[in-house]
């Protein structure tokens, strides 16, 4: 990777950024094909899901100006909704001032659930499946030699008894899988398949659910970045203004469920469109992500922003990032192939740390916004473009129609009809 600061990306046309793009990263014209076409036909999406028929789009954009533990990073999004792009590579042009982000991941450690039910006395089955652990584990590590070979496998087992249920007690066996380089899914319901019958043999009771956990608790990405106060400050606002209005927003989201679910859906706006981009199941890490903020019983804030000794911006983000550069859509879809080569990760936790950082550059950018100028001025430029084209606008119309609707602070299809029947002014 040459550099992720290209300037004037967003003036340039469709080829020349693609051209700029293979030149920043090192890369073929070639390589970045897939990116042009969407990278899947009918045929291939019909060995992909059930009753195919056809393709659905999302637009591709790259976010500029990532440094990622000192390296350059360039990260594709898929997503369809304005700002976060552009919110996201001006957010990590302000921590390049900083040094950038620095993340680091736990082990990739995935939990495989076992519910065994009609149990005569949980207490004591616990204690035989503690007893019998060793060999429930060898195992489950006896399962997946090519997983093995690369370091992964079964590294602990955990029972829980259930107490209280609409079925009365039960107990519930976690099996923690190192995954590697996989989002683990498969890997790990494997395993505890495999379980079931010795599970069953030593208890005396009936496995009834095995299923791979998608709160990924042992699996944890972890970002921070420090922002030059000086570096916050724009128009008629000081940094220091900005600084505060960041951290006043954070602690809004901290202390209230409410705004907590906007604030993390902020910073999913980020994750989201990277994880889509290289294949990995979005599902999985939203659903991971909210529980997480929800562990000790209250739904809160996923980020935390203060200021250090100096007075600067400080942000930090912990979530569960399940997810993998092998298997799957991952290795099947060429566009998810072409985003992974893009940036240049060799390792499942190399790009949960990128991922993370973006999420918490996308959380600055709408914290910032909210704290000083209100989200809609950045994002009404980008918005009123969608709204001229559904009004019917095309060509050089969709700037013009656009650009007269955020001039009137009237951003709404019907004002654009009206436009486009009437003339544009100017």
């Amino acid at each position: 990777m040459k550099t992720s600061r290209i300037s004037g990306f967003y003036n340039m046309t469709l080829e020349e950024r693609r051209a700029k793009l293979a030149d920043a990263a090192g890369l073929t014209p070639e390589g970045l094909l897939p990116f042009s076409s969407g990278g899947l036909s009918p045929e291939a999406a019909d060995h992909m899901i059930e009753n195919v028929v056809g393709l659905h789009s999302l637009p591709l954009g790259i976010a500029l100006n990532f440094m990622v533990n000192r390296r350059d990073v360039l990260v594709p999004m898929a997503i369809e909704e304005p700002s976060v792009v552009a919110g996201a590579s001006f957010m990590a042009k302000l921590a390049r001032a900083g040094g950038g982000f620095t993340a680091t991941t736990t082990d990739p450690l995935m939990i495989g659930q076992m519910q065994v039910i009609h149990v005569t006395n949980l207490y004591e089955a616990k204690l035989k499946l503690y007893e019998h652990k060793a060999e429930l584990l060898a195992e489950a590590d006896s399962i997946d030699p090519v997983l093995k070979k690369f370091g992964g496998g079964a590294r602990d087992l955990e029972v829980r008894v259930i107490e209280d249920s609409p079925i009365g007690g039960f107990l519930v066996v976690h099996l923690i899988y190192d995954v590697r380089d996989a989002m683990g899914a498969n890997a790990v319901n494997t395993a505890c398949e495999r379980l079931a019958p010795k599970v069953e043999a030593i208890t005396g009771g009936r496995v009834h659910l095995r299923i791979l956990s998608n709160l990924a608790d042992r699996r944890l990405a972890r970002a921070r970045c420090t922002i030059p106060v000086k570096e916050l400050a724009f128009d008629h606002f000081s940094g220091e203004e900005v600084r505060d209005g960041i951290i006043a927003a954070y602690a809004f989201a901290a202390a209230d469920p409410y705004r907590a679910a906007t604030h993390n859906k902020g910073i999913m706006n980020g994750v989201d469109a990277v994880v889509i981009a290289t294949g990995n199941d979005w599902r999985a890490i939203e659903a991971g992500a909210h529980a997480y903020a929800a562990r000790s019983g209250r739904y809160t804030s996923l980020s935390t922003w203060g200021k250090d000794a100096d007075g600067n911006l400080v942000g930090t983000l912990e979530m569960p990032m399940a997810v993998g550069i092998v298997g799957g859509a991952t290795k099947v879809h060429p566009a998810a192939q072409a985003a992974v080569k893009l940036m240049g990760v060799k390792t499942a936790n190399e790009l949960a740390e990128i991922i993370v950082s973006v999420g918490l550059a996308q959380n600055m950018a709408a914290l910032r916004a909210l704290a000083t100028e209100g989200i809609q001025r950045g994002h009404m430029s980008l918005h009123a473009r969608q709204v001229a084209i559904a009004a019917g606008a095309t060509g050089d119309l969709i700037e013009k129609v656009a650009a007269q609707m955020v001039a009137e602070k009237v951003v709404r299809i019907d004002r654009a009809e009206e436009i486009l029947k009437g003339g544009v002014q100017g």
